[in-house]
């Protein structure tokens, strides 16, 4: 009996497949390699390679493995270009999903865990995040990922189907090994973007607004390790399979840090003087975004073992100094 990982050839999906092999498991790999790379999958998995929105590869997937649950990471994830360009993120996020869903039941897998986001809820309401809290995106991507859950929701409701939702915020680090870690191009998550000022790859680090409602006037932001990430999708399959209820939960290490904490740390993690630069703002950044993890860990049994920014950056740091261009090296 296998796990069905989609997209995981990606940077969460990638330490997610490598966690669940590194406990023994049996893995199954599904990535089209859009955004994704085959030298970030476990040599222990099994990989196909192909699209989740294709019925006949789908369908062959199934027929050839003995699947028994399915972690979804194959969706979009780029605020910006969600804005500019929202019908590919509706095409790839919600579309393919459903085609995918209407497969999976078709072939008789009836538990998923789900990669969503904080950005379900738009700007909060309170901090901490709760998973009771209005959610209101204010992006495509946001929208996207909630209508997601949702059609889940009716799905199950519908076809049996048992689902947990994981709705983490600023995934960062990289594996212990330092053989897998974060490769996007274009880059917009904050802490690579920092690492390639002392990878001479650019020569500042910009910071959009300082003029928030914050101690230093930068967005904060919850920073949680893509390893402590990847044991919760874990713990939500063990939860589905010993028969727990569909539900939602967040995943952060709930506490915030601020950009210049975030820059300031990285100084002392790479021992450059990594310039920084204030800029204006972004459109549609909340001033802070933190999570309340209680109920993951009250309910999964989940705690992030690698919660300093100090231990997150230093691994993320390792990976990048290695690895400059990714895995086009």
């Amino acid at each position: 009996m296998a796990i069905l990982v989609l997209g995981g050839a990606g940077y969460i999906g990638s330490h997610t497949v490598a966690a669940l092999c590194e406990a023994g498991r049996e893995v199954v790999v599904v990535d089209n390699l859009e955004t994704g790379f085959k030298k970030a999958v476990h040599p222990d998995a099994k990989f196909y390679e192909g699209d989740i929105s294709d019925n006949d590869f789908m369908t062959n997937v199934f027929k050839s493995e003995t699947i028994e649950a399915v972690i979804h990471f194959a969706a979009y994830s780029l605020v910006g270009e969600s804005v500019g360009n929202p019908l590919k993120y509706y095409e790839n996020n919600l579309c393919k999903t459903r085609d995918f869903l209407a497969c999976m039941i078709a072939n008789g897998v009836d538990k998923i865990v789900f990669s969503s986001t904080a950005a379900t809820y738009g700007e909060p309401e309170r901090v901490p995040i709760m998973e009771s809290d209005r959610t209101e995106p204010t992006n495509p991507y946001g929208e996207t990922k909630l209508a997601m859950e949702k059609m889940f929701k009716w799905a199950g409701n519908a076809h049996g189907i048992s689902f947990v939702s994981l709705r983490y915020f600023n995934a960062c680090g990289a594996h212990k090994s330092g053989n897998i870690g974060e490769a996007h191009n274009p880059e917009s998550h904050l802490v690579p973007l920092i690492l390639q000022v002392p990878n001479n790859q650019r020569e500042f680090i910009s910071v959009f607004g300082n003029d928030y409602p914050t101690e230093d006037g930068t967005c904060i932001r919850d920073y949680i390790h893509v390893t402590d990430l990847a044991q919760a999708h874990i713990l939500a399959v063990d939860y589905l399979q010993n028969g727990g209820k569909s539900d939602i939960f967040n995943l952060g290490n709930g506490v915030g840090f601020s950009v210049k904490e975030v820059i300031e740390t990285a100084r002392k993690a790479t021992g450059h003087p990594i310039p920084a630069k204030e800029v204006e703002r972004r459109a549609g950044d909340p001033a802070q975004l933190i999570a309340s993890s209680e109920k993951a860990k009250t309910i999964l049994g989940w705690k992030p073992e690698h919660d300093s920014l100090e231990e997150i950056i230093s691994s993320a740091w390792i990976w990048h100094k290695n690895h400059p261009n990714g895995y086009q090296d």
